[in-house]
């Protein structure tokens, strides 16, 4: 007798279904995030308690190794000719980079994350750190050429551009109230581990 092709089809259809509606589920669930950005409420041992920027509650636990970096307020013109900067830009209406804020590493850190990258902060956002190959003054700003191992590109600074740079800091000031970056991953219980943490001195907000 022959086979129907409906009975060989239908099974395959039914698998079909099931597994488009796991990629859907999959594609719907909120990407983890790698960075938590907010202010801490309660600091309980090697637990932060922080409010993220978004409104959500985050705990945070701290491994044993945890590096702890301080982030201050500089100037426009401590951007110089050879500085090792990072930079979140967006792309602005006549095409140019924008930045968005500038840090500047202290030369113990170049090199740090060289390149080019999408990133989190904003929509269309992109983060790159690079050497300042060439620096010139314009009417809305600064235009920086930056170079990194791969590529190179033009960012225009703006005078109301936040510009910040690392000063050494430690666990004792985390404490209620200071603001901070947090690089994390997430763990078992649904809470957030992090070895790295950028926290903005004199009640400063790390602009990154």
């Amino acid at each position: 007798m022959p086979i129907q092709r409906s009975t060989l089809t239908r099974p395959l259809v039914a698998v079909a279904m099931v597994v488009a509606t796991s990629l859907l589920a999959v594609a719907q669930q909120p990407p983890t995030p790698t960075r938590v950005r907010g202010k801490i409420e309660k600091v309980e041992g090697d637990v932060l308690s922080v409010k993220s920027r978004s409104g959500g509650d985050v705990k945070l636990h701290m491994t044993a190794d945890a590096r702890v970096v301080g982030i201050i307020k500089i100037s426009l013109a401590d951007i110089k000719l050879g500085s090792f900067i990072g930079t979140t830009t967006v792309p602005g209406p006549d095409g140019r980079q924008n930045a968005v804020e500038v840090h500047v590493f202290p030369e113990d850190m170049r090199g740090t994350g060289e390149g080019s990258r999408p990133y989190d902060l904003r929509p269309n956002s992109t983060m790159t750190n690079a050497t300042v190959a060439e620096t010139v003054a314009g009417n809305d700003g600064q235009n920086l050429l930056i170079k990194y191992r791969d590529g190179e590109k033009k960012v225009v600074v703006g005078p109301d551009t936040p510009v910040v740079t690392y000063v050494a800091a430690d666990r004792s000031d985390l404490k209620p109230g200071a603001k901070i970056i947090a690089f994390v991953k997430q763990i078992a219980d649904g809470s957030f581990e992090t070895s790295r943490i950028s926290v903005g001195r004199d009640g400063l907000t790390p602009p990154m």
